[in-house]
């Protein structure tokens, strides 16, 4: 039976072949691969950590595995179209504050959402402790990846990409030596099927809450989007294949994705106010507890009641406030692109500067599942 291929985190398997056909089992096949390279390579930065921090570096010692990624990622494939690319992440600063809002209320709840896909995030307890931290490496890594001449080899975000796919195979590898992954339920831990899950929410989903706050994205701007992503994401080890080519295929695949992964659980529901009620602890008195309320209400406008429930996140009271931008952005005069990408760099400048507030951001494994696991050896 067909069923029994795949995890049982799967749902609507029928359905879903029936829709979505080749598409639909290529992506159930990918929830049990992984990153071979990325996985080799992180195996040898654990008997040598030197190297991680010499990425950049020729020099003829470094080990051959954690040489073999790197050039690998050093041959930009021929599908990669370098001006689309360098162009694409201009949207992401003209946004400014709507892309932040939509990183923080949109994109990384969604991911959250997903119940099996989640895990390693529960586990590692990532996002519940020194949330304003996490938060600012992420916005690092995607502000970094949006900037043009960034991501090619070499360069900042390439470097950037490089060392969150060894802090992803290295939790694997952490994982893999405890005994709390269920994989006949969950897949492999950080499989491809989660990995281009990923991307989406960087990607479509991301296009997608820019336009719910007025954003005005034209449909082959959301295509060279997309496109940066698609190569984004092969940096980071995603399966070529598996990625969309255009926003067209993005949003397809996030159907069949939603689809499938069944509703939140208890660790979305504790991951997404980790995230909401962050506030709190930076920001006193009413000025911390409005903004609390704010994020709840960005979130349940941008992802919906449904969902919003789902989760227990609050709102209700000034939910008025996505469809209200959404209304300034197509009637209000708007500064020239020039201008609006000029304050977008120094938006997510500030939120990064903000976030990590004096310390490094190291993208560096978890500690707290190095803990565990040693403790459960």
């Amino acid at each position: 039976m067909a069923r029994d291929r795949w995890p049982t985190r799967v749902k609507r398997v029928e359905d879903s072949l029936r829709l979505d056909g080749p598409l639909a089992e290529r992506m159930f096949d990918a929830l049990w691969t992984m990153d071979p390279l990325g996985d080799a390579a992180a195996e040898a930065l654990a008997r040598e950590p030197r190297w991680m921090g010499r990425l950049a570096s020729n020099d003829p010692a470094m080990p051959q595995a954690v040489r073999a990624l790197l050039d690998a990622a050093r041959e930009v494939p021929e599908w990669v179209d370098r001006a689309r690319v360098d162009r694409a992440g201009a949207l992401l600063f003209r946004a400014g504050a709507a892309g932040g809002i939509v990183l923080g209320a949109k994109s990384l709840i969604a991911g959250y959402c997903a119940p099996a896909g989640n895990k390693p995030l529960a586990l590692t307890g990532q996002l519940r402790a020194k949330v304003s931290h996490r938060l600012a490496e992420t916005s690092k890594y995607v502000a970094s990846s949006c900037t043009a001449g960034a991501l090619w080899p070499g360069h900042e975000a390439w470097l950037l990409t490089l060392r969150v796919r060894l802090m992803h195979a290295h939790v694997r590898r952490l994982i893999h030596q405890g005994d709390q992954w269920h994989a006949e339920d969950w897949g492999a831990p950080i499989n491809q099927h989660d990995m281009v899950s990923t991307s989406l929410l960087f990607s479509i989903v991301f296009l997608d809450g820019i336009r719910d706050l007025g954003v005005r994205v034209r449909d082959d701007e959301a295509d060279d989007f997309v496109h940066l992503w698609r190569y984004a994401s092969w940096i980071m080890g995603c399966d070529p294949d598996l990625l969309p080519a255009d926003a067209h295929a993005a949003r397809r695949l996030a159907r069949l994705i939603a689809r499938t992964q069944g509703p939140p659980d208890d660790d979305s529901r504790a991951l997404t106010h980790a995230l909401l009620e962050s506030p709190r602890a930076t920001i006193q008195g009413r000025p911390g507890e409005l903004q609390v309320a704010i994020g709840h209400a960005f979130c349940r406008g941008l992802l919906g009641d449904e969902i919003a429930d789902q989760l227990h996140v609050d709102g209700r009271r000034l939910r008025w406030v996505v469809p209200a931008l959404r209304t300034a952005g197509r009637f209000l005069p708007r500064p020239s692109n020039a201008r609006l990408e000029a304050a977008g760099h120094r938006y997510w400048q500030e939120a990064i500067e903000q976030g990590r507030a004096g310390q490094p951001l190291e993208f560096r494994p978890p500690e707290r599942l190095v803990r565990l696991l040693a403790g459960a050896a």
